[in-house]
């Protein structure tokens, strides 16, 4: 049966749960060179057939989450002294209905997403106070989002979220041809060094209304839960310019902007509803 999935990797894949298998040892040895060395415990999420799990058990403890039944009687097979010596824990379990930390001490995310939950799992490991660093495959555009500086296109809520309690960086991208079967679009190694973590949820709801038509003026987008009066004055006293778009503010003003409405907002409930 095993010896089946390995030949016929693009029958195989599930497309339910997007997988595309990293086979490239080029791509694998240049994830494993960026790791800093320093015996974190490792988090993988959706190791697949194991090939980067090989790579990570070789640099420290893994604990990585699979969702995929077959994949997980593969790997329980494949890495089972690793699992008797305790060096690899394999959970077998869709890793959205985890709630709470991914690991009860310190630890890195380091693993090969999936496209559809690429996002989710960065913003939640942004705010998992043990999760310290983030290495990740994703998506291109979504390693552009997050790593995005002011001024960029790009420059939206996942960059101003993820800068601002951590160091953010894409490292390299990867093309189709490294995965079985080789997804449409191109790949990219995203890095995150935490210094901190997201705990304030109002802040996060502030930044979709900012952000939320970025052709249109901040001031704009903020003028459709907030008073324009009141905006008028915050602006003035910030000196941000009633022009500038959302990814031209640079990241500081957004927290200064953010303090002095909180402090100023008449009707709280009503403000920072979302629409």
């Amino acid at each position: 049966m095993y010896k089946n999935i390995e030949n016929n990797l693009s029958e195989f894949a599930n497309k339910k749960f997007g997988q595309n298998f990293l086979k490239d040892s080029t791509i694998l040895n240049k994830i494993i060179e960026a790791m800093p060395k320093d015996g974190m415990p490792i988090v993988e999420i959706g190791p697949g057939l194991g090939d980067l799990t090989g790579q990570l058990l070789k640099v420290g403890r893994v604990r990585a989450y699979e969702v995929d039944k077959r994949l997980c009687e593969y790997l329980k097979s494949k890495f089972k002294e690793s699992i008797n010596s305790g060096q690899f824990e394999l959970i077998c379990k869709d890793i959205l209905e985890k709630s709470g930390s991914l690991y009860d001490k310190s630890y890195s995310l380091i693993a090969n997403l999936p496209y559809y939950i690429a996002t989710k799992i960065v913003l939640n490991a942004l705010h998992d106070g043990n999760c310290k660093r983030i290495m990740v495959m994703v998506q291109k555009e979504v390693a552009q989002k997050f790593s995005a500086k002011v001024g960029d296109k790009d420059f939206g809520s996942l960059a101003i979220l993820s800068q601002s309690v951590a160091e953010v960086k894409t490292l390299f991208d990867v093309p189709p041809s490294s995965f079985v079967p080789p997804p449409k679009v191109t790949s990219a190694i995203l890095y995150i060094e935490k210094n901190g973590s997201l705990d304030d949820f109002e802040f996060e709801k502030f930044l979709k209304i900012a952000t939320k038509q970025p052709r249109k003026t901040l001031f704009k987008n903020l003028s459709t839960n907030f008073d324009k009066n009141m905006l008028n004055k915050i602006f003035e006293k910030l000196n941000i310019k009633k022009t500038i778009r959302a990814h031209e503010l640079e990241l500081s003003k957004y927290h200064h902007l953010y303090k002095e409405l909180k402090k100023d907002i008449v009707d709280e409930s009503r403000k920072w509803t979302t629409k």
